[in-house]
This record gives C-alpha cells, structure tokens and sequence, in this order.
C-alpha cells in the first residue's frame, strides 16, 4: 500500500498525539520530527520510529521524501510555517487557529492555493462519529429547516495562565472549535455574533484580559439562531453536547462515557460521568481525521476541513472577542474590513 510521508513540526502535547496516530497509521509513516528542542522526546515511540529528529525545521521543506507537513507548533509560527511547506510544494495540516490575524490566514492561504497543495486544519470534531451523525441527519433534512443549534461545550479544568497568557483567548482557543461546529452543523454561515461573557472559575484569567465563561449567541444566513455556551471548568468532566431543531423534530448528540449503563432505584438513577478530556473524548476523532488527510492526498479527495473553515471560524472569534470588548452585537462582514484596517495602521 502507498502511503503519505510525513514531516511533523512542534512536538508538544498535541504534536505527540499527530504523531503517535501517524506512527500507527497504514496510509502513513511518520519520517521527520522538528522541534525547537528534543529531550523530551528520548525514549519515547516516536524517538524510536522517526528517522529525522531536527530542530531545524528548513531540514523537512527541503526533504524531497517528505509529501507533507504537520504544522503542530506555537499559533504565532503557523503561518510562517505555512507558506514555506506551500512554497515547498508539500500538502499541510495545521493546527487551528491558522494564525490570530485574518490578514496573516488569508495571506497564507493564498500561497497554498496558488501552490496547488491540500490544507486541512485541525477541527477534529467534524471526524466525531456522533457529530458527524447530527450533521447528516440535518444535511439530509430529517428534521426540516434549522431553527436552533444549541453547543454546549466546557471544559474540565482551566488551563495554566502561562497557557492562557498565549492563546489569543478563551474565543480563539477554545471556542473556535464551537464557531466551526455551528456552521457544519446547520449548513450555513453566519453573520452576527453576540456575547455576553464574565469570569467565575478564576479571577486571574481576567487579570489577563480574557474571560471563562460565555453564553454566545449567532445569527445565520437561512434564518436560524445558534447559541454556545461554554465554561473553563465543568467540575463533572468533559461536556460537549449538541442539538439541531428544526421544523420537522430535533437531532442531538449527548456526552461519551466511560459506559452507557444506567442505573435505577428507588432512590436516585445514576449514571457514569463524562470522559474527563479532549483526548479521551475525541481519541478516534483525532486518528479519523489524519487518516482521512492521507486518504484525500493518495486519492485526490476533497477535505472534509479546509483552510477556507479555518478563516472563517477566526473571523467568528474576532467578531466574538469584539462583541465582548464593546458589549454589542458584531456583523461578521465588518470584522474582516477592521482588521485589515488595523494591519495598514
């Protein structure tokens, strides 16, 4: 079998989780590893399996074995890192966001379509198989025309401030996985965005100026409304849930556990907690989705996640962060014309 050879650049958390799923992977073979330093990967599966480890990156774009790259590194590198596999001619997947800029997304996507090369950013909850199944479902009409799309999504615990200090915020970090998920589920675009936000899990994330906990409301082009609420820390896990109603019913999907076993009794019906984490819940999102990236790339196949996704999703995170700032409704065509005002200044 023909397989796609891959050139991995950030070896953090996430980059480890990429490249333990490509090691793995039969459309796949992990070949280089770049990092801006590599203790921490001696010993380990990959150190063992990769044949490149470098902490030069410029090594994987001029390696004529290397078909793509997998840019797993800090969100400020991503476009820099971006252009040059373009440029190289080698087929990217990106973690999102692609940058904290529009101005900085579209410039790079512009070299990766000029290139001719594939670009999948990392929305990992788009190869979810519940979601997925809402999606269909909503696609194929089951429950007639949107009304409203309800997400849910919060977190366990807060991340470190260190972490939060260099995340772009609590919108472009942790609920653009959210924006995405309201367009691939209700099939359309969205115009205007509204928040309300605040801090109840930790005053220092304010300190810092971003927010915890939010309840985001978004106007769609076919009339529908979408509401996100999300929160730094759920004390009983992971929660993601999702809900489509429409016209003819509803389609949702509830949170994975550990089991689906329920128990009954006289006194109180129990069930098992949430999964406590993305990589818990989302272990076989993440291995379907690079293996659909392979499997686009052997056989030309269109993405099912674009860097046209990627764009459009920051541009609901600006708009959103806006809406905060200014307490007030924000109409997503003129957050674009803003930031390329901002970028001329």
């Amino acid at each position: 079998m023909k397989t796609v050879n891959i050139g991995l650049i950030g070896a953090g958390r996430i980059g480890q989780l990429h490249a333990r799923n490509i090691i793995s992977s039969p459309y796949m073979e992990l070949k280089a590893v770049s990092d801006v330093q590599l203790d921490h990967l001696k010993g380990t599966e990959i150190e063992r399996s990769v044949e490149i480890m470098t902490t030069n990156p410029d090594e994987l774009f001029s390696n004529r074995d290397i078909d793509a790259i997998f840019v797993c590194s800090s969100t400020d590198t991503h476009a820099a890192f971006i252009k040059a596999a373009a440029l190289a001619g080698k087929h990217i997947f990106c973690e999102k966001p692609i940058s904290f800029h529009v101005t900085e997304t579209k410039g790079a996507l512009n070299i990766v379509n000029e290139a001719g090369v594939k670009f999948q950013v990392g929305f990992n909850r788009r190869y979810d198989k519940h979601f997925r199944r809402v999606q269909e479902c909503v696609q194929a009409g089951a429950i007639g025309a949107p009304h409203i799309i309800r997400v849910s999504s919060r977190d366990p615990e807060a991340p470190p401030l260190s972490y939060v200090e260099r995340s772009g915020g609590m919108f472009m970090d942790m609920t653009i996985h959210d924006f995405d998920m309201v367009r691939y589920l209700s099939g359309s675009e969205v115009t205007e965005v509204s928040v309300k936000a605040a801090n109840l899990v930790d005053s220092r994330i304010g300190k810092v100026g971003d927010v915890d906990t939010a309840i985001i409301t978004l106007m769609l082009e076919n009339g529908a409304i979408a509401v996100i609420d999300n929160s730094r820390q759920a004390a009983y896990g992971y929660d993601q849930r999702v809900e489509v109603f429409g016209s003819l019913g509803s389609v949702s999907a509830d949170n994975e556990r550990k089991t689906n076993v329920q128990i009954s009794t006289k006194d109180t019906v129990t069930l098992d907690l949430p999964k406590h984490f993305f990589l818990d819940r989302y272990e076989q999102a993440y291995k379907d989705e690079v293996a659909e990236f392979a499997t686009a790339i052997l056989e030309d196949q269109p993405l099912r996640c674009t860097g046209e996704d990627g764009y459009k999703a920051e541009l609901l995170a600006l708009a959103a962060k806006q809406s905060w700032l200014e307490n007030r409704p924000v109409a997503v065509k003129d957050v674009e014309v803003l930031e390329e005002h901002a970028k001329s200044e």
